[in-house]
């Protein structure tokens, strides 16, 4: 009876504690506007698919440069705010460091109306660093950002000095096994988001059941659309976003990447979107990274596999020391 007390008082006290949590989670616009970036931000304004957009973007100048930049690129549910301990060290070893949000993330433009595409997101970034008189970079990709990473390298070759890869999503081409879901459903699921769901599958994906302070400031950030009147059309971008990862696989352009290649690939890590729908068989098989990084490093001439034992899709959050030991040791020799 005491034993059956004391699970449900501790049932009340968490979901309080995820109630009081998601009630002081602040609403923000479409743009972010209200949500301090770790940078000053910069707008690019340019013109695509008939519309004006706006591309946001932080250029961290070091004091001491060493001629050398860095572009970061963001994840699926993130944007260039995540980088902000990344820029610090990069920046403190003298390298110039872009982070750009792309288009529908973070205080970029999120239009009602975009065809998107890998090759679009891409081509954006060489506009902003053309726009910024960069002609050499190294391009450092996360997640979602691994898959624009790889197209970025694929598409300007003479720009990208080194590729760097942290536990990217499309080592694999969920679409042979996963069926295909329509934009519309994509849609309806971003609608139903809700702070507990975010910060659930965060704690499941992303950090094995062990959550730390230190993340809640990304699962709320996230969530802080959720309450806009603008929330909808958020979701609508999340939602052909997720349509452009599904169909536009990275991977059997592998080997005619060019650049020195870097794989940081967290251990832990299990991420495969469209899980959900596919039989359990199947399921396992899906988001198997220390298999898949090895497979990757087989597939991309000049590759170095860097694993990074017991930790999960955020080596840069979640072990910081082990993702940026490798990562500077790449960037200098």
């Amino acid at each position: 009876m005491k034993r059956t007390f004391f699970y449900l008082v501790l049932c009340c006290y968490c979901f309080c504690t995820t109630l009081v949590e998601a009630q002081l989670i602040a609403t923000q616009d479409i743009m972010l506007s209200s949500y301090k970036y770790p940078y000053p931000v910069h707008l690019l304004k340019f013109h695509a698919q008939g519309q004006p957009l706006e591309m946001a973007y932080m250029d961290i100048q070091p004091s001491r440069p060493n001629g050398q930049t860095v572009v970061l690129l963001h994840g699926k549910n993130f944007c260039g705010a995540y980088w902000d301990s990344t820029a610090a060290t990069l920046s403190n070893n003298g390298y110039r460091v872009i982070i750009p949000d792309q288009i529908g993330f973070g205080k970029s433009s999120k239009p009602a109306h975009l065809q998107y595409s890998f090759q679009f997101l891409a081509q954006n970034t060489k506009t902003l660093l053309d726009t910024l008189g960069i002609t050499k970079a190294a391009i450092l990709g996360h997640s979602m950002g691994g898959m624009l990473a790889v197209r970025f390298a694929l598409m300007y070759p003479d720009i990208t000095t080194k590729l760097i890869l942290e536990n990217p999503i499309g080592l694999e081409d969920w679409k042979v096994v996963v069926p295909y879901q329509s934009v519309d459903k994509w849609y309806q699921s971003e609608l139903k988001q809700t702070y507990e769901k975010i910060k659930q599958y965060q704690l499941e994906n992303y950090y094995a059941g062990q959550w730390k302070p230190d993340y809640d400031k990304w699962a709320s950030l996230q969530a802080s659309w959720i309450h806009s009147p603008d929330y909808a059309q958020v979701a609508w971008n999340a939602a052909l976003t997720y349509d452009m990862i599904f169909t536009q696989p990275v991977i059997y352009e592998f080997p005619n990447i060019q650049a020195p290649t870097l794989l940081i690939i967290g251990q832990r890590d299990r991420t495969a979107p469209g899980k959900a729908s596919v039989s359990p068989d199947i399921r396992k098989t899906m988001g198997n990274y220390p298999e898949l990084g090895k497979e990757a490093a087989k597939r991309i001439p000049h590759a170095t596999l860097v694993p990074i034992e017991g930790v999960g899709h955020l080596p840069h959050i979640e072990a910081y020391t082990k993702f940026i030991t490798p990562l500077l040791e790449f960037l200098q020799h």
